[in-house]
Order: C-alpha cells, then structure tokens, then sequence
C-alpha cells in the first residue's frame, strides 16, 4: 500500500520557512513538479563543504534523505551533478540551505521524512 506524502512543493515551502525563522539561509535553485517532483537538496554549514541529499521512498513505505556520494567534493562538483540531473529529470526539485551548524542541518533532515 503506498503511504499519502505531501506535496513536493508544500515540503519545500514548509522546510524553507523553518529555515529562515531561525536565521539561516534557503532558496530554490530549480522548481520541479509541485505535487510529485523529486527533491534534490544541497545542505552546507556556514558556506562550505556542500553536500547533495536525495529524498528516497524507504522499504516501509516511507520517505528518507540520503547522501548522494560524488566522485569529487566541492561546489563544482555539486553544481555539475544537479545540472546534469536536471536535464534528465525536468521535474526536479533543487533547493539549498546554508545552516548555522550540521547538527541543525541534520535535525532538519530528520524533521522532514
């Protein structure tokens, strides 16, 4: 039986908004579909060390963030594989938050699966 989920547009707009109330930075790189698109999300702490998160349906039904391993590190890298996943994927969501620590950053992750 698949589970209902919310909106990918309604995630992103929820996950934006908690973001900001705290000061800290998110915006929308790339919409995609707003009701069933994928979300792409690039998570870095204080402007450095970006890393790409993918949210995938889990075996139970569910959703759940996973790290999307590159080859390399770094902005460029980063920016290359969304590009190219774009272009294979034009319902893509990218979205990006700049947090104060990981630790938020995790919570966040958590917070919306």
């Amino acid at each position: 039986m698949i589970e209902p989920r919310l909106a990918s547009g309604v995630l992103i707009s929820a996950i934006k908004r908690m973001v900001e109330a705290e000061g800290d930075f998110a915006t929308v790189l790339k919409k995609g579909d707003a009701v069933s698109g994928a979300i792409l999300l690039i998570g870095q702490v204080r402007g450095a060390d970006p890393k790409l998160y993918e949210c995938y349906p889990s075996l139970g039904g569910q959703t759940a963030w996973q790290t999307v391993d590159l080859k390399e590190p770094g902005v460029v890298a980063v920016q290359d594989y969304w590009q190219k996943r774009c272009a294979r994927d034009p319902d893509l969501w990218v979205f990006e938050l700049d947090v104060a620590s990981g630790a938020r950053l995790d919570g966040l992750l958590a917070m919306f699966i």
